[in-house]
């Protein structure tokens, strides 16, 4: 019953189910991209330079200033940019879902050795904090996603240890205890399952993030380099055809804007759907 519930609740909310159609079908697409796509990303065309939109059955959405199809660029450029995404997202689940659960659950000089050093990078903004680390490291894919992972672990610490501060002086915690379970048999087959909701909702809010900053940091020159399809990268690329080749500039655009808002109300409807007070 709780979890027709639930699904009701988030069908209900039409931001999230439209989101999440969307984002089914960029991935998708983004899957089988080289099935799509009618052009390589990295094919070039001196013949056929910044080519309007729509303007040859061959380039559904023209060329770019070297005469790539722009279609193709951008349907690579979703499997890189939403792979990043993907896999910041797991490596900061991978450290921040430990760290949280232990802090939270050990409390005492565990937990404030390990908050003391997620309030040290709060302290510093994450696209500020992924620029260095990515200067450090050297531009590319691997250092970008290693810094988008690294900028996305202290919300999450923050999320599950708050999470598991709640749940651990429930009724069920102190029942276990008195069956005589083990710390780690508590934390991890009583309290883990119920911080599972808040979790998967910051997961999802944290792919917008990711994509965010990984886009941020290719504009920059930081992340992937050219001639990858990316989508950050594109857009650096096109800035000085801002004026005369519009399309260059707005189609990637958009694609890390309707990517990034639909991650955005998909987390907004899970957290609506997860919420135990509407249950």
């Amino acid at each position: 019953m709780i979890k027709s519930a639930r699904v009701r609740r988030f069908l209900s909310h039409r931001a999230a189910t439209v989101s999440a159609v969307i984002l089914t079908l960029v991935i998708l697409a983004a899957i089988f991209a080289p099935l799509i796509a009618s052009h390589s990303p990295l094919d070039v065309d001196p013949e056929k330079l910044s080519l309007k939109p729509f303007a040859q059955s061959a380039h559904l959405l023209g060329t770019d200033d070297v005469g790539r199809d722009l279609f193709s660029r951008l349907l690579f450029g979703a499997r890189l940019s939403l792979g990043m995404g993907f896999l910041a997202v797991a490596l900061s689940l991978a450290v921040g879902l430990p760290l949280g659960l232990w802090a939270g659950f050990v409390g005492g000089k565990t937990d404030q050795i390990i908050m003391r050093l997620i309030d040290v990078l709060m302290s510093i903004p994450n696209i500020l904090l992924a620029i260095v680390l990515v200067a450090i490291l050297g531009p590319g894919i691997n250092n970008t996603i290693f810094a988008v992972s690294l900028v996305a672990i202290p919300s999450l610490v923050r999320v599950v240890r708050g999470v598991v501060i709640s749940e651990r002086e429930k009724l069920y915690v102190q029942a276990a205890k008195s069956y005589g379970s083990t710390r780690m048999g508590i934390l991890l087959r009583h309290i883990f399952p119920n911080c599972l909701a808040p979790i998967v909702v910051q997961a999802t809010l944290g792919f917008s993030d990711a994509i965010l900053n990984a886009a941020a940091l290719g504009f920059l020159g930081l992340g992937a380099q050219p001639p990858t399809p990316e989508w950050g990268v594109m857009l650096a690329d096109s800035r000085a055809y801002l004026e005369s080749a519009w399309w260059l500039v707005t189609m990637p655009g958009l694609c890390i804007l309707l990517s990034s808002l639909c991650f955005n109300l998909l987390g907004d409807g899970l957290r609506d759907a997860f919420d135990p007070r509407l249950l």
